[in-house]
């Protein structure tokens, strides 16, 4: 048994879960979110306490078991007080723009990269080479967030490209010189 799975989640004040058959609706003063229930877990919702148990042993059912009220709980933090992720891009003449709701990305590439930024994510542009994404959906900013790095992942040698705020990256040495 998933010893994530269980804890017992405690719902804030300010927030109301609704649990209609499978799906749960989590609503709070930054929005709302809601997730599918797999139908071999069952949610328990008393007083503001919130419990997941399985409803079998099976290895999907166990494997689902954590998943789920890690979810629950991210939605639960989402809503009240939402999420932040920084990226930075590392190289000469490498920069981010935010203009309306696009996100242009100068990487040392002959073209723009222009992205539509999602309508539940918010990018605010800290400087040139630095961008913050905000919201209350933990797994949009993180697929989001993932998709900017895709452009172009930082490299070992000189570090360059681009990179999470706090990330540590594994530096290589270059080649020596021959003698």
């Amino acid at each position: 048994m998933s010893r994530i799975g269980k804890r017992t989640l405690i719902i804030p004040e300010k927030v109301n879960v609704e649990l209609n058959e499978q799906k749960l609706t989590v609503k709070g003063p930054k929005g709302e979110l809601s997730l599918n229930i797999e139908k071999c877990i069952k949610v328990n919702i008393e007083d503001s306490k919130i419990t997941v148990e399985p409803v079998n042993q099976l290895k999907h059912t166990r494997e689902m078991h954590g998943t789920t009220n890690a979810n629950i709980k991210n939605m639960l933090i989402g809503v009240t007080e939402g999420y932040t992720k920084g990226l930075e891009i590392v190289g000469v003449g490498y920069r981010f723009t935010v203009k309306g709701n696009t996100l242009s990305v100068q990487d040392g590439k002959s073209h723009l990269d222009n992205i539509e930024i999602p309508a539940d994510i918010t990018v605010k542009q800290v400087s040139n080479t630095e961008i913050e994404l905000s919201g209350i959906d933990k797994c949009a900013i993180g697929k989001f967030a993932a998709e900017i790095r895709d452009l172009r992942k930082p490299e070992p040698y000189k570090g360059k490209g681009i990179h999470y705020v706090g990330e540590h990256l594994r530096r290589k040495e270059g080649k020596k010189a021959s003698k």
